[in-house]
């Protein structure tokens, strides 16, 4: 599996459309993108780029990937191993405790990175290419326990019918 990496930051995943508008922390607005996502209160939030929309996987900065027979971006917090975090994710998704959901609307697939980076900078370093099809998704987060040694973090995306 590709588990994306953050230098202390949130990741984010932006529409591959508009990664050249994703500045990151190269800026001179006094806000720069990477302000923008520290800025994001939870789990998840959603930012504005060019004429698009970012996901902002906030809270801790954790190994993050993403399962897509799961639709699931899986952050681990905790766990002896990969395959022991895997193992625990059909019990964690079961047990989750949901936040609110969040409406996304993607324009197709998206880049997973840090947000300090700029998205020009995503293509050649740390970062993972989501394949999502056009459309709006249900977007919750949850941080689960499943064992007693494996902690999670949990982002599905529900791809909703138009």
């Amino acid at each position: 599996m590709e588990w994306v990496e953050s230098g202390g930051g949130p990741l984010v995943a932006v529409p591959e459309t508009v990664l050249p508008f994703w500045a990151g922390a190269d800026s001179e607005d006094l806000a720069t993108d990477y302000d923008r996502a520290c800025e994001v209160d939870g789990y998840v939030g959603l930012l504005p780029v060019g004429d698009s929309t970012a996901l902002v996987l906030g809270d801790e900065p954790a190994s993050t990937s993403f399962l897509p027979d799961h639709g699931t971006f899986v952050r681990w917090s905790a766990a002896n191993s990969e395959e022991e975090l895997l193992a625990q994710v059909p019990a964690a998704l079961d047990g989750a405790v949901w936040e609110n959901e969040i409406r996304w609307q993607v324009p197709g697939p998206v880049v997973l990175f840090d947000s300090a980076w700029p998205g020009g900078e995503a293509e050649g370093g740390d970062h993972l290419r989501v394949p999502l099809e056009p459309g709006t998704y249900a977007v919750r987060a949850a941080y689960t326990r499943p064992g007693p040694e494996t902690w999670l973090g949990l982002v599905q995306l529900r791809r909703l019918q138009p």
